[in-house]
């Protein structure tokens, strides 16, 4: 099985158990001046328990076998000119958080709207040229921004194929 068809799977094993739940919740009990909907309803919800339990094993299973296979297979991807290579499970990491804090961390760079200028601290004394000293380079901080805006929808193209081409390892 593919990565890929493990996730639809669960998407589909997960909404099967929320129906049993459903019909669970509507079935569990009536009046006793109703007619039951079922010819054995007490047996029927019990087996519709069951099911729902058997579900939830499966998603158990399937989720740890998609862990397993984020952390054990490597992705490289080309990010600032270089390959870096990393688990599927750091670069979903990359991809939810850790990029934009990287972004957001670059962005902090400014002039905090520091202005040069002269200034004359007493009347009559001296004039001081005052020049603003930055402490980091503008043209590496714009590059930096770019890469880090980037990052997560490179991330996204690279691990859709990934999840494509990649077998599930079984738990």
């Amino acid at each position: 099985m593919k990565l890929i068809q493990a996730m639809k799977k669960l998407k589909d094993l997960n909404t099967k158990a929320e129906d049993l739940r459903k019909k669970v919740s509507l079935h569990s009990a009536d009046l006793s001046i109703e007619t039951p909907v079922y010819p054995d309803q007490r047996r029927q919800v019990s087996e519709w328990i069951q099911s729902h339990g058997d579900i939830l094993k499966e998603i158990l299973h399937l989720r740890i076998s998609i862990q397993r296979t984020n952390v054990a297979t490597p992705v490289a991807i080309e990010l600032d000119g270089k390959h870096v290579s990393k688990s599927i499970a750091e670069w979903i990491h990359r991809r939810r958080d850790l990029a934009k804090l990287d972004m957001a961390m670059w962005q902090m760079l400014s002039d905090r709207g520091l202005k040069e200028q002269n200034l004359q601290t007493a009347a009559g004394g001296p004039v001081t040229e005052v020049r603003l000293r930055r402490y980091y380079d503008p043209a590496e901080k714009d590059r930096k921004v770019e890469v880090y805006r980037t990052e997560p929808s490179v991330i996204d193209a690279t691990l859709e194929v990934v999840n494509a081409t990649t077998d599930l390892v079984e738990a």
